[in-house]
């Protein structure tokens, strides 16, 4: 084996005089070799990365010991820091879009990384050395790419061009934070398949931080898991996926939702009375669109097209798809938010496209949004509290008085305290913010509520959380559910029925079982192979189908 690049050995992060944030972290990285960092948010993971460049806020105090090619980084100057960052060991940052200044092309940017260190290259080297990077990246496209606004590329695209930054100083070493949050499940088995091969083919000695056990099944060598800032465990992927021996370690498998997981059937749950619930396939419609399409610009062709969907009462509806496949178009459709060009869009029996006025206000009063990033979501200068209550503002619902104990019971019902009201984002997690989300899409008591990627940033525990709490409600307040998810396991926890889009048409349809356990479509097929499991063997055989299946598909 090769000798380490980097060797961390008892690395301690405090900010101020705080207690220490992270605590006798330990971990080296070798060529070729990836090692993956895993645990809930605040865990230490992306501090203790971030501290090994000296990346964290002035405030910050670490002590132990970081050492790159034998030379010790823990109070190494800025000139010396900066020799390192980029020609040493390269970041990709988990939100390119975050990460890009959005009014620079991304050539200019890539650029910028190429000429940040000495090189005799002239104008026309530095763009040839762009379009070299960007290929490497498997960009095929890089003139038109290096050309492009951050807002110009998809998510996928905008990663990789990450990554092409991130390779500019010719590193040898790289840390990828989170570099597949939130990616569909195609585009995420591309930049974990192009990580695998810079690896094997430069040599990368890489430090990869997720929270997806599947992810870390698939790329990584070694995994330390963290915990509140403590390592908990540490070994070879194989051996820790096999036989984890801590409990914390066994927590976070087990939170993973597996492709072949079940949902619990509640078909014939009873009522508040004792009176049996009527089957789904007999419950009420609460909305349904007929041959659809909708289209963003005057010309040329729709987005979607000939969509056609029911949703009933107490049931979820899973449409899945890659990126552009029209998932989140037709859920604004389905809440009046974009134009439909042709076909109808019933909620309670009346077509959105022909409501006016009152009807139109009350017919949206009945639809509720989960959206995927409550952070964004969610208005920072107003109290959990407000932005609950501010759908019951719009829509004039009771008083003042009234929308207070509103806002306690769906505190209540999403499980947080009721006092929380007075708090504001910033002062929740994740996981808890996104309960604050869903408790703001039930305040009207609709008869629809439209889930879009409501757990793909979430860790797996607190996905876990937030995806039994959908199900709950579900029962408690018999709400019809549109879940748009790249996830296909979760989709598998969720959903009755699954609809297959691509390119803004249906390519499959079918109860979630008959879709995910017997496809009938290439497409589906390399889906469900792109989806990665928390097991390693399985994943390196999945990985195999789905190159196959990506061919075919394709």
């Amino acid at each position: 084996m090769s000798a380490p690049l980097l060797e961390v050995e008892g690395l301690r992060v405090a900010f101020g005089d705080a207690e220490p944030v992270v605590r006798d972290v330990s971990f080296t990285l070798t060529p070729g070799r990836v090692l993956a960092l895993v645990g809930e948010s605040g865990s230490g993971k992306s501090v203790s990365a971030m501290s090994v460049l000296g990346l964290l806020p002035p405030e910050a105090r670490v002590t132990g010991s970081v050492r790159f090619r034998g030379e010790e980084l823990v109070g190494a100057s800025d000139d010396d820091l900066r020799a390192v960052r980029g020609a040493g060991i390269g970041v990709v940052f988990q939100e390119p879009m975050n990460s890009f200044t959005p009014v620079l092309s991304i050539g200019t940017q890539i650029a910028e990384a190429v000429t940040a260190h000495p090189t005799d290259l002239d104008r026309a080297g530095v763009s040839a050395r762009t379009d070299e990077l960007l290929r490497a990246a498997g960009l095929t496209d890089p003139a038109r790419i290096r050309k492009a606004y951050p807002h110009e590329l998809s998510g996928g695209q905008l990663q990789r061009a990450m990554i092409a930054m991130a390779l500019a100083g010719d590193p040898v070493a790289l840390i990828a934070d989170e570099p597949t949050t939130a990616l569909d499940v195609t585009v995420q088995a591309g930049i974990l398949d192009l990580l695998r091969t810079l690896g094997r083919e430069r040599g990368l000695a890489v430090l990869l931080i997720t929270h997806d056990m599947g992810v870390v099944a698939d790329v990584a060598d070694e995994v330390l898991v963290m915990r509140r800032g403590d390592p908990v465990e540490h070994g070879a992927v194989a051996d820790v996926f096999a036989a984890p021996s801590a409990e914390y370690t066994r927590a976070l498998l087990a939170a993973v939702p597996g492709l072949e997981a079940r949902r619990v059937e509640t078909d014939h749950v009873t009522t508040a009375g004792g009176a049996p619930e009527p089957s789904r396939a007999s419950r009420p419609l609460v909305a349904q669109l007929r041959d659809v399409s909708v289209r963003y610009a005057r010309r040329g062709a729709p987005t979607v097209s000939g969509i056609d969907l029911e949703l009933h009462a107490g049931g979820t509806l899973g449409l899945v798809g890659e990126s552009g496949s029209g998932k989140s178009t037709i859920g604004r459709a389905l809440a009046g938010l974009v134009p439909v060009v042709a076909g109808s869009v019933e909620v309670d029996g009346s077509d959105l496209r022909t409501a006016r006025g009152a009807r139109l206000r009350e017919l949206r009063s009945r639809v509720g949004i989960v959206f995927q990033d409550p952070a964004s979501s969610l208005n920072p200068r107003q109290t959990i509290g407000w932005s609950i209550a501010e759908p019951l503002l719009v829509h004039d619902a009771g008083s003042a008085a009234h929308r207070a104990e509103r806002v306690r019971e769906l505190l209540t019902a999403v499980q947080l305290d009721p006092s929380w009201a007075e708090r504001f984002p910033h002062q929740l997690s994740g996981g808890q913010r996104q309960r604050v989300a869903v408790a703001r899409a039930l305040a009207l008591r609709p008869a629809l509520v439209i889930a879009d990627e409501p757990t793909s940033a979430l860790d797996v525990t607190v996905q876990a959380a937030v995806l039994d709490l959908l199900a709950e409600l579900q029962q408690d307040f018999g709400f019809g559910m549109l879940l748009v998810s790249h996830d296909l396991a979760v989709v598998r926890q969720l959903a009755d029925e699954v609809v297959v889009l691509r390119n803004g048409r249906v390519v499959e349809r079918g109860t979630t079982d008959a879709v995910l356990d017997h496809p009938q479509q290439d497409y589906t097929r390399m889906l469900l192979a792109a989806a990665p499991v928390a097991d390693p063997v399985r994943q390196a055989a999945r990985r195999e189908a789905w190159r196959a299946w990506e061919g075919v598909a394709s």
